[in-house]
């Protein structure tokens, strides 16, 4: 799973080039436990980080342009991400 992370942070990073490395794996992150965790919570059964990597990287592709805005507009999200100083978490 680590690789996964990794892989699609680096592809985050090629798609929104506002992100550093650190910002993205972030992203990344918090996109991958929002899926699996929103599944759960709906009683889905979990079908493995593949479908998981599939989904983030759909994510990825379609939003991860506007994923500065998006967390300006959901301070919750900004708030995981970066800390009081608006600097990444590390």
């Amino acid at each position: 799973m680590h690789e996964s992370i990794e892989s699609l942070a680096k592809e985050l990073q090629q798609t929104n080039q506002e992100l550093s490395l650190i910002e993205a794996r972030s992203w990344v992150e918090l996109l991958w436990e929002d899926f699996e965790t929103t599944r759960a919570k709906a009683g889905r059964k979990y079908e493995g980080a593949e479908v998981t990597l599939k989904i983030v990287r759909h994510w990825i592709k379609q939003y991860g342009s506007n994923l500065s805005e998006f967390a300006e507009r959901y301070p919750k999200y900004k708030r995981l991400i970066y800390n009081n100083d608006n600097k990444p978490f590390h």
